[in-house]
């Protein structure tokens, strides 16, 4: 892939042989943003984990210390007094069939989505749609749920969810580079406790192999695990 010249220009602050502290990383992620907007910080890992065997694959939900910096558009599945509550809580779409065939239509300007537990019957129809981009809703995420105020607020607040793809490779956002850069680091350890947790027993060597800090636009840079 070819990269802009403000993009090489930084990344030849980056030292490839060493490891940064999650501190250091932060504070050369800013100074390496080339971005005329303010980016997402990003961090992604390379799991010692075969996703493809089931008691190895990694997945889970975090809610960072000081947010994700933007407001999650929150798409829930629920009636009556659950699409009420879903409604109150600040969900920004509330429905049953009339949304289930509208994103079937192409419908997908949101980022998460929560659904009881009496409509997955209808939600599963989502799968294909849904699935690919990480959105399906699902019990141990806890977006498969009748307490459709908590999930919204959980998610409206700062919660993040993060899955291993078939590679090993396990990605999740920290914050903004506006952020001050102990909350980012705060944000990144929160993350990092989580995802050390959910280690599969079954799960062999080395966890962790590597991690890497970037911004939207950013050069990657090693992290210090």
């Amino acid at each position: 892939m070819k990269r802009s010249k403000n993009h090489r220009k930084a990344s030849e602050l980056v030292d490839r042989d060493r490891l940064y502290s999650p501190a250091e990383a932060v504070k050369l992620a800013k100074d390496t943003n080339a971005a005329k907007f303010d980016p997402t910080v990003e961090v992604a890992l390379r799991l010692g984990v075969d996703p493809r065997k089931a008691d190895q694959m990694v997945r889970g939900t975090v809610n960072l210390p000081h947010g994700t910096g933007k407001t999650a558009r929150v798409l829930v599945f629920a009636t009556g007094e659950r699409a009420e509550q879903a409604r109150a809580a600040g969900a920004d779409y509330v429905g049953d069939d009339d949304l289930v065939q509208e994103v079937l239509n192409g419908f997908l300007d949101f980022d998460a989505v929560v659904a009881t537990p009496d409509l997955m019957g209808k939600v599963g129809r989502l799968g294909r749609v849904l699935g690919p981009r990480g959105l399906m809703p699902n019990p141990k995420t806890g977006t498969v749920t009748p307490d459709v105020t908590k999930a919204v607020a959980d998610i409206k607040g700062g919660k993040i969810e993060f899955r291993v793809d078939r590679h090993g490779n396990l990605h999740f956002i920290i914050g903004k580079g506006s952020f001050e850069d102990a909350k980012l680091v705060e944000n990144y350890r929160a993350a990092l406790d989580e995802v050390n947790r959910l280690k599969p027993s079954a799960a062999k060597g080395r966890y962790i192999k590597k991690g890497s800090l970037t911004t939207t636009m950013g050069p990657s840079i090693p992290l210090e695990i």
